[in-house]
């Protein structure tokens, strides 16, 4: 088939045209404009009209839903959350604040603000009984094993709120959602280690609340570092949504079909686990690992260059973006803001990453083909100086993407054209066939 792009009628709408080159018959269809970025073809009618599918393996090519909450322009190296730089937010916002924005659509002013602080801060503890829960995993179980669980059950301790079709219902365990899950994350890492889960402090920010459930003890008072608590705070930002990627996708899949929304953010959790999404800043750390040293960096980067080795600088680069990862350059900063805080940059896998940073910011390979470092890069370094383990890292993911999530659920709920998700096939396998008898089997 081949295609062309005209306008049509008064109203100059414009519509693509395909020509099946092997009938000579030619189908239109509509082209969608977006408030900004590219227009997309409507081919709702394409299998009605042509008696045919298109195939897109990963769905690279094909926008599945409408969405008003962020976009991405890899090339430029832009990411808006609701029309806001991400860069401007992670500067002057805070982590609850953005929450609003992705939720509601508007920046709240400072009555609604402290409303929703307040409403957020009052659903961070969860239910007693789900303390006895956490018992029933292994001590060695990954905490995102434990997080898809206990999320996954959360819909049998908060069954007053699971009437998808009532937004009050939605409302409440979005809010719910949001709160609860720093307190399950860090208690998956308390139950891992062996030390008495920590409960919420209301009198503390999000991010100090999370870290205080993280690191404090019974023993003996534990301070919240202010620029370690801005540190997570950007984080929590910086990854609270990312358009329709995978863990996304999987939640606003899962939602088609109606289910309650704690098992669509279990979902998407365990979909987050994936090395291939969720896992990229623990990859950057065995990496560095695998290096070893200083001296043995121009041996890894020669490897990188290699078209036939199998070696790649995790780290590097972004599927998305073709740019400078935009949130990369708040986590830069970021990032050395908490080694000095630390005092940690004599460590030396954190010396390593430095020095790996700077080579590959002047080598003229990684800066021709845009190979920048990206906010994965960075983050692993900021864990690693904060001393949170590997195993921990795909879970503080977990919890800022939950933001993400629970938006993109609720914009789907209420999305009048939102359908099950069924996905159609190009079938490869065996044509029909009459069944042979066992007996009659060569």
């Amino acid at each position: 088939m081949t295609q062309d792009v005209k306008p049509t009628d008064a109203a100059q709408k414009e519509t693509v045209t395909l020509i099946d080159n092997s009938t000579g018959k030619s189908y239109e269809f509509p082209l969608i404009p977006g408030s900004i970025g590219p227009k997309v073809i409507d081919i709702r009618s394409l299998y009605a009209q042509t008696n045919h599918f298109t195939y897109d393996p990963g769905y690279t090519s094909t926008g599945s839903c409408q969405s008003k909450i962020t976009y991405i322009d890899g090339d430029a190296g832009v990411l808006l959350y609701r029309g806001y730089p991400i860069d401007q937010l992670a500067e002057y916002s805070d982590h609850l604040e953005t929450c609003y924005l992705l939720l509601k659509g508007e920046l709240p002013n400072a009555q609604q603000k402290g409303k929703f602080e307040d409403d957020i801060r009052h659903h961070t503890m969860v239910h007693e009984q789900i303390n006895y829960f956490y018992r029933g995993f292994r001590r060695d179980a990954h905490p995102m094993a434990v997080m898809c669980g206990v999320v996954g059950a959360l819909s049998a301790f908060y069954h007053d709120t699971l009437d998808i079709n009532d937004p009050q219902h939605r409302m409440i365990a979005s809010y719910r959602l949001i709160a609860k899950m720093p307190t399950i994350a860090a208690w998956a890492y308390k139950y891992a280690i062996g030390q008495p889960f920590i409960y919420p402090r209301n009198d503390l920010t999000f991010a100090e609340n999370f870290l205080h459930m993280m690191f404090a003890t019974p023993c003996e008072p534990y301070k919240v570092s202010p620029v370690l608590a801005k540190a997570m705070d950007r984080i929590l930002i910086l990854h609270a949504d990312h358009e329709q990627n995978a863990s996304t996708s999987t939640v606003r899949m899962a939602g088609s079909s109606g289910a309650n929304p704690y098992a669509c953010i279990a979902a998407g959790i365990a979909s987050l686990w994936g090395p291939a999404h969720g896992g990229a800043n623990e990859a950057v750390l065995n990496m560095l690992h695998q290096i070893g040293s200083k001296d043995r960096i121009p041996e890894f980067i020669k490897k990188a260059k290699d078209k036939n080795d199998s070696f790649r600088l995790m780290g590097f680069g972004h599927r998305v973006y073709k740019n400078y990862d935009p949130r990369a350059k708040v986590m830069q900063r970021t990032c050395h803001e908490v080694l000095d805080e630390l005092g940690v940059r004599d460590e030396p896998l954190l010396q390593l990453a430095m020095e790996l940073e700077r080579i590959a910011l002047e080598d003229p390979y990684f800066v021709e083909k845009k190979l920048y470092p990206n906010v994965d890069f960075y983050s692993g370094i900021i864990f690693r100086a904060m001393g949170i383990p590997v195993s921990m890292f795909t879970a503080l993911f977990a919890v800022s993407r939950t933001a993400g999530w629970i938006s993109q659920w609720n914009e789907m709920i209420g999305d009048p054209d939102q359908k099950i998700g069924r996905p159609r096939q190009l079938f490869t396998g065996s044509p029909q066939r009459k069944y042979v008898p066992l007996h009659a089997r060569g």
